[in-house]
């Protein structure tokens, strides 16, 4: 506002603008400096998503771009990565800024909170490798990283299977983003499907969506939590879910959670597609040994869902 302000009045010191553009980025160096000396002293209690997305498809979908969005809103950090492929030269240089240039322009034209790149690399896995040892633009280490494909033709589902033990290794939360081309609704809920056995999953999911229904494309949405449980485990979950309401550490009511009893008989894609087919937002948690059974398989089999987020947490987190 200041700046604006003397820019208006003095119209004609040109100087002024590299004076004041200067100390802004110097004051965001400073800022960056404190948070990596402060980083050691931060607990599991302050976390907040770091989050960058690598995707070649920029162009082509925006929905993964959105939910990096929707969590950099308030709350997060957002690194919006569009792979060239190919060898770092003069030629692939100038290229990586004329695509630049028009992501800037892609989604500038929105109520943006990213930051936006590129990155010049010959294969999938050394982008990743090369993305994820860089810090946010605020400084923090990135503790998520987003992928997405598209679930009506899903070719790149299987590079991603495939780099996710790497990027486990780092002690990533993962969200893969399952596109759809149907118009999201965002009157529609945001509904997370959680697993008891999952108890790390079921946290982020918790978080994410909170986090999600904070940005202004979902102010006339709801939350809306279902948990598969063993039968043995129903009443023990319910009380928990219970207590989490009672004392303020989950902001819902009650009649936005439903506890459903696992059964054999039905699998869970379809238990999904007849709860959440209205939905404007579905995130499902995953593990990385069901992960490791089933392959691009898991991700199959939600034909009536818009969106799907599929999530895995790489260790415990609290509801404070």
């Amino acid at each position: 506002m200041a700046f604006s302000l003397i820019n208006y009045y003095h119209k004609s010191r040109k100087g002024l603008e590299a004076i004041v553009t200067n100390s802004i980025f110097q004051m965001s160096r400073n800022l960056q400096v404190y948070l990596q000396k402060s980083r050691k002293h931060r607990t599991s209690h302050e976390w907040r998503p770091s989050a960058i997305c690598i995707s070649e498809d920029s162009f082509e979908r925006q929905i993964a771009f959105n939910f990096l969005n929707w969590i950099s809103y308030k709350y997060g950090f957002g690194t919006y990565i569009h792979r060239i492929e190919g060898y770092y030269s003069r030629e692939s240089h100038l290229e990586s800024q004329r695509q630049l240039t028009r992501l800037l322009k892609l989604f500038y034209s929105v109520s943006n909170h990213v930051y936006i790149d590129t990155i010049i690399s010959p294969s999938y896995s050394s982008s990743i490798v090369n993305a994820i040892q860089v810090p946010g633009i605020a400084g923090m280490e990135n503790d998520m990283i987003i992928f997405e494909f598209d679930k009506e033709n899903p070719v790149n589902l299987q590079v991603i299977v495939e780099n996710f033990s790497l990027v486990n290794s780092g002690e990533f939360d993962i969200c893969i983003v399952g596109s759809s081309r149907r118009t999201i609704n965002f009157k529609g809920d945001i509904h997370l499907w959680i697993h008891s056995s999952f108890k790390e999953n079921a946290n982020l999911m918790i978080l994410l969506g909170f986090i999600i229904l904070g940005h202004s494309d979902w102010t006339k949405s709801n939350i809306k939590i279902f948990e598969i449980c063993k039968p043995e485990i129903l009443e023990e979950n319910r009380k928990k879910m219970d207590k989490l309401i009672l004392t303020g550490r989950l902001p819902i009511t009650r009649k936005n959670i439903e506890i459903i009893v696992d059964k054999p008989d039905i699998s869970k894609q379809a238990m999904i597609n007849q709860k959440s087919a209205d939905a404007g937002l579905t995130l499902i948690g995953f593990s990385k040994d069901t992960l490791k059974h089933k392959g691009t398989e898991l991700f199959s089999g939600y034909d009536q869902l818009g969106t799907v987020i599929f999530v895995h947490a790489h260790g415990p987190m609290e509801i404070e």
